[in-house]
Protein backbone atom coordinates (compact mmCIF):
# COMPACT_ATOMS: atom_id res chain seq x y z
CA UNK A 1 0.00 0.00 0.00
CA UNK A 2 1.57 3.53 -0.86
CA UNK A 3 0.89 5.23 2.54
CA UNK A 4 2.28 2.63 4.51
CA UNK A 5 5.44 2.61 2.07
CA UNK A 6 5.65 6.08 3.01
CA UNK A 7 5.20 5.53 6.38
CA UNK A 8 8.32 2.92 6.13
CA UNK A 9 10.39 5.39 4.25
CA UNK A 10 10.35 8.02 6.75
CA UNK A 11 11.23 5.88 9.90
CA UNK A 12 14.54 4.95 7.25
CA UNK A 13 15.24 8.89 6.99
CA UNK A 14 14.16 11.73 8.00
CA UNK A 15 15.91 13.95 5.17
CA UNK A 16 12.94 11.63 2.80
CA UNK A 17 10.04 12.86 5.29
CA UNK A 18 8.51 15.34 2.83
CA UNK A 19 9.06 13.50 -0.22
CA UNK A 20 6.95 10.20 2.03
CA UNK A 21 4.40 13.18 3.20
CA UNK A 22 3.79 13.93 -0.41
CA UNK A 23 3.65 10.32 -1.92
CA UNK A 24 0.84 10.09 1.30
CA UNK A 25 -1.24 12.90 0.06
CA UNK A 26 -1.05 11.20 -3.48
CA UNK A 27 -1.92 8.10 -2.51
CA UNK A 28 -5.45 9.43 -0.40
CA UNK A 29 -5.93 11.77 -3.02
CA UNK A 30 -5.98 8.59 -5.57
CA UNK A 31 -7.81 6.68 -3.33
CA UNK A 32 -10.73 9.25 -2.99
CA UNK A 33 -10.55 9.92 -6.91
CA UNK A 34 -11.36 6.48 -7.35
CA UNK A 35 -14.49 6.78 -5.56
CA UNK A 36 -15.79 9.56 -7.30
CA UNK A 37 -18.05 7.74 -9.58
CA UNK A 38 -19.41 6.20 -6.89
CA UNK A 39 -21.37 9.25 -5.68
CA UNK A 40 -20.65 11.28 -8.64
CA UNK A 41 -24.18 10.88 -10.02
CA UNK A 42 -26.83 12.14 -8.19
CA UNK A 43 -26.52 9.81 -5.07
CA UNK A 44 -29.82 11.67 -3.44
CA UNK A 45 -32.09 10.77 -6.91
CA UNK A 46 -34.94 8.05 -6.47
CA UNK A 47 -34.33 7.56 -9.89
CA UNK A 48 -31.02 6.56 -9.48
CA UNK A 49 -31.16 4.35 -6.38
CA UNK A 50 -34.15 2.35 -7.95
CA UNK A 51 -31.73 2.04 -10.81
CA UNK A 52 -29.14 0.03 -8.79
CA UNK A 53 -31.95 -2.43 -7.80
CA UNK A 54 -32.32 -3.77 -10.93
CA UNK A 55 -30.51 -6.56 -13.19
CA UNK A 56 -31.28 -7.31 -16.70
CA UNK A 57 -30.90 -9.69 -19.37
CA UNK A 58 -29.12 -8.14 -22.34
CA UNK A 59 -30.37 -9.38 -25.84
CA UNK A 60 -27.79 -9.71 -28.31
CA UNK A 61 -23.89 -10.37 -28.87
CA UNK A 62 -23.09 -7.12 -29.50
CA UNK A 63 -23.50 -3.25 -28.25
CA UNK A 64 -25.55 -1.35 -30.77
CA UNK A 65 -26.35 2.44 -30.80
CA UNK A 66 -30.00 2.00 -30.43
CA UNK A 67 -29.98 -0.77 -27.98
CA UNK A 68 -32.67 0.33 -25.61
CA UNK A 69 -30.80 -1.35 -22.62
CA UNK A 70 -27.25 0.48 -23.39
CA UNK A 71 -30.05 3.85 -23.35
CA UNK A 72 -31.31 2.09 -19.86
CA UNK A 73 -27.66 2.00 -18.81
CA UNK A 74 -26.92 5.15 -19.48
CA UNK A 75 -29.71 6.45 -17.87
CA UNK A 76 -29.16 5.07 -14.71
CA UNK A 77 -32.07 2.38 -14.44
CA UNK A 78 -30.17 -0.52 -14.45
CA UNK A 79 -27.69 -1.40 -12.27
CA UNK A 80 -26.35 -4.86 -13.21
CA UNK A 81 -26.60 -7.03 -16.72
CA UNK A 82 -26.35 -10.86 -16.42
CA UNK A 83 -25.42 -12.35 -19.57
CA UNK A 84 -25.67 -15.99 -21.11
CA UNK A 85 -24.46 -18.58 -23.54
CA UNK A 86 -26.92 -17.12 -25.97
CA UNK A 87 -24.81 -13.83 -25.72
CA UNK A 88 -21.84 -15.68 -26.56
CA UNK A 89 -20.65 -15.48 -30.41
CA UNK A 90 -19.21 -19.27 -32.05
CA UNK A 91 -16.17 -17.73 -32.90
CA UNK A 92 -13.54 -15.38 -31.52
CA UNK A 93 -15.97 -15.94 -28.33
CA UNK A 94 -13.33 -14.45 -26.05
CA UNK A 95 -12.91 -10.97 -27.66
CA UNK A 96 -16.11 -10.31 -28.62
CA UNK A 97 -17.53 -11.18 -25.21
CA UNK A 98 -14.74 -9.21 -23.73
CA UNK A 99 -15.86 -6.22 -26.38
CA UNK A 100 -19.28 -6.79 -25.31
CA UNK A 101 -18.59 -6.21 -21.39
CA UNK A 102 -16.41 -2.97 -22.21
CA UNK A 103 -19.18 -1.76 -24.22
CA UNK A 104 -21.64 -2.21 -21.28
CA UNK A 105 -19.48 -1.23 -18.57
CA UNK A 106 -18.27 2.07 -20.48
CA UNK A 107 -21.37 3.57 -20.69
CA UNK A 108 -22.72 3.42 -17.28
CA UNK A 109 -23.22 6.45 -14.53
CA UNK A 110 -21.54 3.96 -11.91
CA UNK A 111 -19.71 1.17 -12.40
CA UNK A 112 -22.61 -1.82 -13.38
CA UNK A 113 -22.50 -5.14 -12.07
CA UNK A 114 -22.08 -7.48 -15.02
CA UNK A 115 -22.64 -11.37 -14.05
CA UNK A 116 -22.33 -15.26 -15.18
CA UNK A 117 -23.55 -18.37 -13.95
CA UNK A 118 -20.11 -20.04 -13.90
CA UNK A 119 -20.72 -22.55 -11.58
CA UNK A 120 -18.64 -25.79 -13.70
CA UNK A 121 -19.60 -28.73 -15.50
CA UNK A 122 -23.28 -28.35 -16.53
CA UNK A 123 -24.55 -25.03 -15.25
CA UNK A 124 -21.70 -23.18 -17.57
CA UNK A 125 -21.87 -20.73 -20.23
CA UNK A 126 -18.10 -20.60 -21.30
CA UNK A 127 -17.75 -23.71 -22.59
CA UNK A 128 -14.77 -25.63 -23.91
CA UNK A 129 -16.24 -25.63 -27.78
CA UNK A 130 -15.75 -21.45 -27.41
CA UNK A 131 -11.93 -21.87 -26.40
CA UNK A 132 -12.24 -21.36 -22.96
CA UNK A 133 -11.39 -23.26 -19.93
CA UNK A 134 -12.27 -26.73 -19.24
CA UNK A 135 -15.14 -26.87 -15.99
CA UNK A 136 -15.88 -29.48 -13.72
CA UNK A 137 -19.19 -29.65 -11.83
CA UNK A 138 -19.43 -29.50 -8.30
CA UNK A 139 -20.01 -32.90 -7.55
CA UNK A 140 -16.76 -33.82 -9.28
CA UNK A 141 -14.60 -32.09 -7.09
CA UNK A 142 -16.97 -33.17 -4.10
CA UNK A 143 -16.23 -36.70 -4.72
CA UNK A 144 -12.31 -35.47 -5.51
CA UNK A 145 -12.56 -34.31 -2.14
CA UNK A 146 -9.54 -31.98 -2.60
CA UNK A 147 -9.29 -28.76 -1.29
CA UNK A 148 -6.27 -28.17 -3.34
CA UNK A 149 -8.51 -29.01 -6.34
CA UNK A 150 -11.28 -26.50 -5.56
CA UNK A 151 -8.79 -23.85 -5.25
CA UNK A 152 -6.73 -24.52 -8.84
CA UNK A 153 -10.53 -24.35 -10.76
CA UNK A 154 -11.23 -21.56 -8.48
CA UNK A 155 -8.67 -19.37 -9.54
CA UNK A 156 -9.60 -21.12 -13.18
CA UNK A 157 -12.85 -19.89 -13.07
CA UNK A 158 -11.98 -16.39 -11.30
CA UNK A 159 -9.23 -15.10 -13.66
CA UNK A 160 -11.47 -16.01 -16.89
CA UNK A 161 -14.46 -14.22 -15.72
CA UNK A 162 -12.34 -11.35 -14.44
CA UNK A 163 -10.17 -11.25 -17.85
CA UNK A 164 -13.75 -10.63 -19.53
CA UNK A 165 -14.63 -8.88 -17.91
CA UNK A 166 -16.91 -9.87 -15.40
CA UNK A 167 -17.21 -8.82 -11.77
CA UNK A 168 -19.86 -11.47 -10.21
CA UNK A 169 -20.04 -14.59 -10.46
CA UNK A 170 -23.55 -16.40 -9.36
CA UNK A 171 -21.68 -19.57 -7.40
CA UNK A 172 -21.27 -21.29 -5.37
CA UNK A 173 -24.18 -23.27 -5.08
CA UNK A 174 -24.21 -24.56 -1.18
CA UNK A 175 -27.17 -26.47 -1.50
CA UNK A 176 -26.91 -29.76 0.45
CA UNK A 177 -27.16 -32.57 -1.78
CA UNK A 178 -29.83 -34.10 0.39
CA UNK A 179 -32.81 -35.23 -2.05
CA UNK A 180 -30.42 -37.31 -4.63
CA UNK A 181 -33.87 -37.24 -6.90
CA UNK A 182 -33.60 -33.14 -7.10
CA UNK A 183 -34.09 -32.56 -10.58
CA UNK A 184 -32.53 -28.83 -10.38
CA UNK A 185 -29.69 -29.46 -7.58
CA UNK A 186 -28.38 -33.12 -7.38
CA UNK A 187 -29.26 -34.51 -10.96
CA UNK A 188 -27.04 -31.82 -12.75
CA UNK A 189 -24.23 -32.53 -9.91
CA UNK A 190 -24.05 -28.44 -8.59
CA UNK A 191 -23.49 -29.42 -5.02
CA UNK A 192 -20.68 -30.47 -3.44
CA UNK A 193 -21.56 -32.46 -1.07
CA UNK A 194 -24.90 -33.37 1.42
CA UNK A 195 -22.41 -32.74 4.78
CA UNK A 196 -22.53 -28.57 5.87
CA UNK A 197 -19.05 -28.80 7.58
CA UNK A 198 -17.61 -30.25 4.09
CA UNK A 199 -19.76 -27.57 2.58
CA UNK A 200 -18.67 -24.77 4.38
CA UNK A 201 -14.79 -25.72 3.44
CA UNK A 202 -14.99 -26.20 -0.45
CA UNK A 203 -17.28 -23.11 -0.79
CA UNK A 204 -14.82 -21.14 1.16
CA UNK A 205 -12.61 -21.81 -1.05
CA UNK A 206 -13.62 -21.07 -3.92
CA UNK A 207 -14.75 -17.47 -2.71
CA UNK A 208 -11.48 -16.99 -1.57
CA UNK A 209 -10.28 -17.59 -5.30
CA UNK A 210 -12.58 -15.19 -6.50
CA UNK A 211 -12.09 -12.81 -3.87
CA UNK A 212 -8.25 -12.90 -5.60
CA UNK A 213 -9.28 -11.02 -8.80
CA UNK A 214 -12.43 -9.05 -7.14
CA UNK A 215 -15.07 -10.86 -8.85
CA UNK A 216 -18.28 -11.36 -6.20
CA UNK A 217 -19.46 -14.58 -4.96
CA UNK A 218 -23.05 -14.88 -4.83
CA UNK A 219 -23.70 -18.31 -2.63
CA UNK A 220 -26.94 -19.55 -3.63
CA UNK A 221 -30.16 -20.50 -2.75
CA UNK A 222 -31.17 -19.29 0.51
CA UNK A 223 -32.50 -20.78 2.35
CA UNK A 224 -31.94 -24.15 1.14
CA UNK A 225 -33.07 -25.69 -2.43
CA UNK A 226 -31.20 -29.08 -2.04
CA UNK A 227 -34.24 -30.89 -0.58
CA UNK A 228 -36.92 -29.86 -3.35
CA UNK A 229 -38.61 -32.18 -5.29
CA UNK A 230 -39.46 -29.67 -7.71
CA UNK A 231 -37.99 -27.15 -9.91
CA UNK A 232 -38.76 -23.48 -9.64
CA UNK A 233 -38.34 -22.33 -13.24
CA UNK A 234 -41.39 -24.35 -13.90
CA UNK A 235 -43.12 -24.02 -10.97
CA UNK A 236 -43.91 -24.01 -7.27
CA UNK A 237 -41.34 -26.51 -5.33
CA UNK A 238 -42.42 -26.70 -1.60
CA UNK A 239 -39.96 -28.23 0.52
CA UNK A 240 -41.89 -27.94 3.77
CA UNK A 241 -42.16 -31.48 4.37
CA UNK A 242 -38.48 -32.41 3.28
CA UNK A 243 -36.32 -29.43 4.02
CA UNK A 244 -33.87 -30.04 6.93
CA UNK A 245 -32.20 -27.29 9.50
CA UNK A 246 -29.01 -28.28 8.63
CA UNK A 247 -29.27 -26.32 5.35
CA UNK A 248 -28.72 -23.43 6.97
CA UNK A 249 -25.50 -24.51 8.43
CA UNK A 250 -23.19 -23.48 4.74
CA UNK A 251 -24.81 -19.92 5.55
CA UNK A 252 -23.90 -19.34 8.89
CA UNK A 253 -20.50 -20.44 8.70
CA UNK A 254 -19.63 -18.66 5.56
CA UNK A 255 -21.06 -15.37 7.67
CA UNK A 256 -19.44 -16.03 10.90
CA UNK A 257 -15.90 -16.26 8.99
CA UNK A 258 -17.14 -12.75 7.16
CA UNK A 259 -16.87 -14.79 4.06
CA UNK A 260 -20.25 -13.77 2.44
CA UNK A 261 -20.67 -10.40 0.15
CA UNK A 262 -23.66 -11.59 -1.43
CA UNK A 263 -26.67 -14.33 -1.52
CA UNK A 264 -29.02 -15.43 -3.84
CA UNK A 265 -32.63 -16.22 -2.52
CA UNK A 266 -34.65 -19.33 -3.36
CA UNK A 267 -38.28 -19.42 -5.08
CA UNK A 268 -39.09 -22.28 -2.74
CA UNK A 269 -41.77 -22.41 -0.54
CA UNK A 270 -41.02 -23.42 3.02
CA UNK A 271 -43.49 -23.11 5.52
CA UNK A 272 -41.41 -24.20 8.49
CA UNK A 273 -39.73 -20.77 7.86
CA UNK A 274 -42.62 -18.62 6.49
CA UNK A 275 -45.84 -19.92 7.72
CA UNK A 276 -47.98 -17.99 5.10
CA UNK A 277 -46.05 -20.02 2.13
CA UNK A 278 -44.67 -17.03 0.35
CA UNK A 279 -41.64 -18.37 -1.65
CA UNK A 280 -38.29 -17.66 -0.18
CA UNK A 281 -37.49 -14.86 -2.71
CA UNK A 282 -40.83 -12.85 -1.19
CA UNK A 283 -40.92 -13.83 2.60
CA UNK A 284 -39.83 -11.11 4.61
CA UNK A 285 -39.17 -13.85 7.65
CA UNK A 286 -37.01 -15.73 5.68
CA UNK A 287 -34.66 -12.54 4.00
CA UNK A 288 -35.17 -10.06 6.92
CA UNK A 289 -35.94 -12.44 9.98
CA UNK A 290 -33.58 -15.26 9.12
CA UNK A 291 -31.42 -13.74 6.95
CA UNK A 292 -30.61 -10.48 8.22
CA UNK A 293 -31.38 -10.34 11.79
CA UNK A 294 -30.93 -14.22 12.73
CA UNK A 295 -27.77 -15.36 10.80
CA UNK A 296 -26.38 -11.35 10.90
CA UNK A 297 -25.88 -10.81 7.11
CA UNK A 298 -25.52 -7.24 5.65
CA UNK A 299 -24.59 -7.90 1.88
CA UNK A 300 -26.25 -7.64 -0.91
CA UNK A 301 -29.31 -10.30 -1.58
CA UNK A 302 -29.92 -10.54 -5.26
CA UNK A 303 -33.50 -12.36 -5.88
CA UNK A 304 -32.91 -15.43 -8.18
CA UNK A 305 -34.58 -14.63 -11.67
CA UNK A 306 -38.15 -12.96 -10.93
CA UNK A 307 -39.49 -14.69 -14.25
CA UNK A 308 -39.05 -18.14 -13.46
CA UNK A 309 -42.86 -19.60 -13.22
CA UNK A 310 -42.72 -19.92 -9.27
CA UNK A 311 -43.34 -16.67 -9.05
CA UNK A 312 -44.88 -15.48 -12.82
CA UNK A 313 -47.59 -18.04 -12.62
CA UNK A 314 -48.62 -17.18 -9.08
CA UNK A 315 -47.77 -13.68 -8.52
CA UNK A 316 -48.16 -10.33 -10.55
CA UNK A 317 -45.27 -8.65 -11.53
CA UNK A 318 -46.24 -5.48 -9.01
CA UNK A 319 -47.05 -7.90 -6.32
CA UNK A 320 -43.67 -9.60 -6.98
CA UNK A 321 -41.60 -6.58 -7.04
CA UNK A 322 -43.54 -5.23 -3.76
CA UNK A 323 -43.06 -8.20 -1.78
CA UNK A 324 -39.15 -8.98 -2.62
CA UNK A 325 -38.33 -5.53 -1.73
CA UNK A 326 -39.92 -6.15 1.59
CA UNK A 327 -38.43 -8.99 2.20
CA UNK A 328 -34.94 -7.15 2.09
CA UNK A 329 -34.03 -7.90 -1.21
CA UNK A 330 -31.54 -5.44 -3.22
CA UNK A 331 -31.57 -6.41 -6.67
CA UNK A 332 -33.90 -7.68 -8.57
CA UNK A 333 -33.27 -10.18 -11.89
CA UNK A 334 -35.33 -10.07 -14.70
CA UNK A 335 -33.28 -12.13 -16.97
CA UNK A 336 -35.04 -12.76 -20.11
CA UNK A 337 -34.32 -15.37 -20.47
CA UNK A 338 -36.99 -18.07 -19.50
CA UNK A 339 -39.08 -19.89 -22.08
CA UNK A 340 -42.67 -18.96 -22.21
CA UNK A 341 -42.08 -16.06 -19.64
CA UNK A 342 -43.62 -12.76 -19.97
CA UNK A 343 -40.98 -10.09 -20.90
CA UNK A 344 -40.75 -7.45 -17.89
CA UNK A 345 -39.19 -4.52 -19.42
CA UNK A 346 -36.48 -2.36 -17.39
CA UNK A 347 -39.32 0.76 -17.53
CA UNK A 348 -41.80 -1.55 -16.41
CA UNK A 349 -40.11 -2.24 -13.24
CA UNK A 350 -38.33 1.09 -12.83
CA UNK A 351 -41.97 2.49 -12.57
CA UNK A 352 -43.75 0.30 -10.47
CA UNK A 353 -40.83 0.92 -7.85
CA UNK A 354 -41.24 4.28 -7.80
CA UNK A 355 -44.70 4.39 -7.48
CA UNK A 356 -44.70 1.82 -4.54
CA UNK A 357 -42.07 4.73 -2.78
CA UNK A 358 -44.66 7.35 -3.99
CA UNK A 359 -47.51 5.84 -2.68
CA UNK A 360 -45.73 4.57 0.70
CA UNK A 361 -46.06 1.12 0.81
CA UNK A 362 -41.99 0.70 0.40
CA UNK A 363 -39.94 3.40 2.48
CA UNK A 364 -37.60 5.70 1.00
CA UNK A 365 -35.19 4.47 3.83
CA UNK A 366 -35.92 0.66 2.42
CA UNK A 367 -34.41 1.97 -0.89
CA UNK A 368 -31.44 3.41 0.87
CA UNK A 369 -30.44 0.44 2.82
CA UNK A 370 -30.51 -1.32 -0.79
CA UNK A 371 -28.92 1.39 -2.73
CA UNK A 372 -26.11 1.74 0.52
CA UNK A 373 -25.28 -2.11 0.12
CA UNK A 374 -24.96 -2.52 -3.32
CA UNK A 375 -22.91 0.63 -3.86
CA UNK A 376 -20.27 -0.73 -0.72
CA UNK A 377 -20.47 -4.06 -2.48
CA UNK A 378 -19.45 -2.18 -6.20
CA UNK A 379 -16.81 0.09 -4.40
CA UNK A 380 -15.06 -3.56 -3.13
CA UNK A 381 -15.13 -4.74 -6.50
CA UNK A 382 -13.25 -2.13 -8.08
Amino acid sequence: MPNQEAINMSNTSNKNTGSCRYLSMISSFFFICLSIPLLSQKPDSLDIKIGQMIMVGFPGQEVKKDDPTLQEIKDGKVGGVVLFEKNIKAKNSYTQLKQLNWALQSAAQQPLFIALDHEGGKVNRLKEKYKFPKTVSAKYLGEVGSLDSVRFYGEIYASTLAGLGFNVNFAPVVDLSINKNNPVIHKIERSYTDDPGVMTLFAQEMIKAHDRFHVVSVVKHFPGHGSSHADTHLGIADVTDYWQSKEIEPYKNLIDRGQVKAVMTAHIVNKRLDTVGLPGTLSHPIITGLLRKKLGFDGVVFSDDMQMHAITKYYGLEKAIKLSIQAGVDVLIFSNNIPASKERTVDAVHRIIKALVESGEITTDRIDQSYRRVIRLKSWMN
